[in-house]
């Protein structure tokens, strides 16, 4: 059975409705980029605010995921079997420090790596390999660690705590995810069988076909998953008053929080994210700018939405979990010493 036929036989939901609500969408998005005073004449100010914050994190996070999904597909379709597996260690903790390692290779931001993740899943990686990817690539990719260096350079260990706190967090997620007794079973059913009818197929004899329906079906994942969770994150930050977030910056404890609240809210890509929360170091306190750039790029709502495609919420649950207190003691403690 080739990868094409087993990609067909797979159980699949209708996706008419998500398509034509991505086709609206698409369509409204392109309306308001070509004049964004069509259509906002006579509205509250609170709904101009939420499309423009909407917008501009679909506008931000696009092009990453159209990478991410491309990416999956060369390393799903165009790899030769066994060329990524003979590079990387067999021991179980090695392999995933070094997969954790690859996201320095690929300059996409946290949305982009959902569909790649899940493309090293159909290869046959395992749920914990990919996770470990999944949460360390964000943060070391070679753009954020550019980005990061251009806005604070060497001052207050941000930078330096950043990467380590990343490559930590990441194998931190993914040896938990490994000592679950059946890590399949956080994975969602329908992508679950996919997996398992992919591993182990021959390959295919037709690449481009192969490709181009792994693109439509990656696209009807994503895309409607995107535009959700740029609604949710556009709608949390009408509602929540960021000035309530910078009036506690000064406390050690107190503006950590702060600081990962505004994170998982406002869903900014992690390429452009050091720039962003370089307009607070005069308010905020190392530690707090350093757990904002480690929460972000993991748990954020855009970002939960979009791991929900491929992901139980009891993973949802512990990833935020364990996430959320790392990087609160990796802000505590900066707070504390620097």
């Amino acid at each position: 059975m080739t990868r094409a036929t087993a990609t067909a036989t797979t159980p699949s939901r209708s996706r008419t409705g998500p398509g034509l609500v991505l086709v609206a969408v698409v369509a409204l998005l392109g309306v308001r980029v070509v004049s964004p005073t069509v259509g906002s004449a006579g509205l509250p100010d609170v709904v101009q605010d939420f499309l423009t914050l909407a917008i501009s994190v679909v506008v931000e996070s696009l092009p990453f995921v159209v990478l991410g999904i491309l990416l999956s597909i060369v390393v799903e379709v165009w790899v030769p079997v066994g060329v990524l597996e003979r590079v990387l260690p067999q021991r179980a903790v090695p392999r995933r420090a070094v997969i954790s390692l690859i996201g320095m290779l690929f300059p996409v931001c946290e949305c982009g790596n959902v569909p790649l993740a899940r493309g090293l899943m159909l290869r046959g990686f395992t749920p914990a390999e990919a996770v470990t990817f999944l949460v360390a690539a964000p943060i070391l990719n070679p753009l954020v660690i550019i980005s990061t260096a251009q806005a604070f350079g060497w001052s207050g260990w941000i930078l330096p705590v950043r990467i380590v706190g990343g490559f930590v967090v990441a194998n931190l997620v993914g040896w938990i995810v490994a000592a679950h007794r059946r890590p399949a079973e956080l994975l969602l059913p329908t992508f679950e069988a996919r997996c398992r009818t992919a591993v182990g197929a021959p390959p295919s004899r037709d690449r481009w076909r192969d490709s181009a329906a792994q693109f439509g079906g990656e696209t009807a994942t994503m895309m409607p998953a995107l535009f959700v969770g740029a609604g949710l994150a556009a709608a949390v930050q009408v509602a929540v008053p960021r000035s309530t977030l910078v009036a506690i910056g000064a406390n050690p404890v107190l503006s950590v929080g702060a600081m990962m609240l505004l994170a998982m809210t406002v869903s900014l890509c992690s390429n452009v994210d050091a720039f962003f929360a370089l307009s607070f170091a005069s308010t905020f306190l190392p530690g707090s700018i350093t757990a904002f750039l480690i929460i972000g790029p993991i748990i954020d709502v855009k970002m939960l939405v979009l791991l929900r495609t491929t992901f139980r919420v009891r993973f949802l649950v512990l990833l935020a979990v364990v996430c959320v207190l790392f990087a609160a003691t990796v802000g505590l403690v900066m707070n504390v010493l620097v």
